[in-house]
């Protein structure tokens, strides 16, 4: 009885009582720590899931990466495909007789999407819709040959120069001759079109421009600047100035109304052929050297001032800028015969395209601003998807197939 009814013994001291006291309250407090545990875990994921907004630029907190949602599906996105151009041209026609002589142009693409191949003693038409060649005129009756041809803008006449030094306008539709300008006393081999005035430089190195509605010689104003031949014409694309080249190595530029150049350039070591106005800049106007020059450069014609330079390694024959994009295509003769296409203003190259034997002494551009077109001495055309978007990029297996005779 004493024994039951005896009150407990006193705990032991020291380490035994922090045993005892652990082992009494172990339970309760995993059992504190899980439910604690369970309710922030909940409570975390009910915080994480409302805080996301719904634009997903939040970080997610289960993510090692401080990118937002939105910069993550972008960096994961594909990439936009870079542009590719084919090296192999779409389209060959032959031309037989196309001259090569670097100071002639004959070849060019009307607005209306047809083109005017000067031939020995005939033009052809080749329209890029049908493939139908008609043959335009033959000047062997004349005992003459074609020199130049030049769409107008609207592209229904065309104008050819002659070695004789006439320029014959053309109605092409119908097929017929509308007039023939006289006054030039050598052969015409640049001619450039402003709305209904025309253009024509010559080897006797007189540019004639003449309004074609108006009587012969009432509306003629004569351009004497070059000591040469005259090879290159254009016109700005706001019809304010008109540039020339010749063989001089001269290039000038011209306003609309007077009669002395507005701006002379003689840092060319060789024949100017090569110009082109900028569609994209006002006033940016590139040139480019013959054999001993091989450079093309850059003028801002509303300062005078020379901006860049570039030496190609061969004869620039032809230059012409893309309608859509700030680039340019340059076509060349001694000694690569290549076609390059250039970024401006870095000047890098993006594209390198062969395939004449024989210098590229003519170029034009499609009025869509997406095709090309050569020619050189080796008697052939070719087309090439320099700055398309919408035709297919996917090379030719064979390059036979794609042969036609202009005539």
């Amino acid at each position: 009885m004493a024994t039951a009814s005896s009150p407990p013994a006193p705990a032991p001291t020291g380490a035994s009582t922090s045993t005892a006291s652990t082992r009494m309250r172990s339970p309760t407090i995993r059992t504190g720590r899980q439910r604690m545990a369970q309710q922030t875990l909940a409570k975390y994921s009910v915080c994480v899931k409302r805080s996301l907004p719904e634009d997903g630029n939040t970080v997610s907190p289960y993510s090692l990466s401080p990118v937002s949602s939105n910069s993550q599906k972008l960096l994961r996105s594909p990439r936009k495909p870079t542009r590719k151009i084919s090296k192999i041209p779409f389209k060959v026609l032959d031309a037989p007789e196309l001259q090569d002589d670097f100071y002639l142009n004959l070849v060019d693409w009307s607005s209306l999407n047809v083109l005017s191949v000067g031939l020995g003693t005939c033009v052809y038409l080749w329209s890029a819709c049908t493939s139908q060649v008609t043959r335009l005129c033959d000047l062997s009756v004349e005992g003459d040959s074609v020199t130049s041809v030049g769409w107008s803008e609207r592209g229904n006449l065309v104008a050819v120069g002659t070695h004789k030094g006439y320029v014959q306008i053309w109605d092409a539709a119908a097929g017929k001759k509308l007039s023939v300008l006289e006054g030039h006393t050598a052969r015409v081999g640049a001619l450039a079109w402003n709305a209904d005035q025309l253009s024509s430089g010559s080897r006797d190195r007189v540019i004639l421009q003449r309004d074609i509605r108006a009587p012969p010689l009432q509306s003629e104003r004569r351009l004497q600047g070059h000591r040469q031949e005259v090879c290159g014409l254009k016109w700005s694309t706001d019809h304010q100035l008109l540039a020339s080249g010749g063989n001089d190595n001269k290039l000038l530029v011209w306003n609309h109304s007077s009669v002395l150049p507005v701006q002379q350039y003689t840092e060319h070591l060789a024949a100017v052929k090569a110009i082109a106005w900028s569609p994209h800049q006002h006033g940016l106007l590139a040139s480019g050297g013959g054999t001993a020059d091989r450079c093309i450069r850059f003028w801002n014609t509303l300062t005078g001032q020379p901006l860049q330079c570039t030496d190609t390694g061969s004869q620039v024959c032809n230059l012409a800028w893309s309608k859509h994009t700030n680039e340019l295509v340059s076509t060349h003769g001694y000694s690569q015969n290549q076609i390059l296409v250039w970024k401006y203003p870095s000047l890098t190259q993006v594209a390198k395209l062969t395939g004449h034997s024989y210098r590229v002494l003519y170029l034009a551009m499609s009025p869509d601003g997406e095709a090309i077109v050569t020619g050189a001495g080796d008697e052939t055309l070719r087309f090439w998807n320099v700055f398309s978007k919408m035709r297919s990029t996917k090379e030719s297996v064979s390059v036979l197939n794609l042969f036609t005779r202009i005539r």
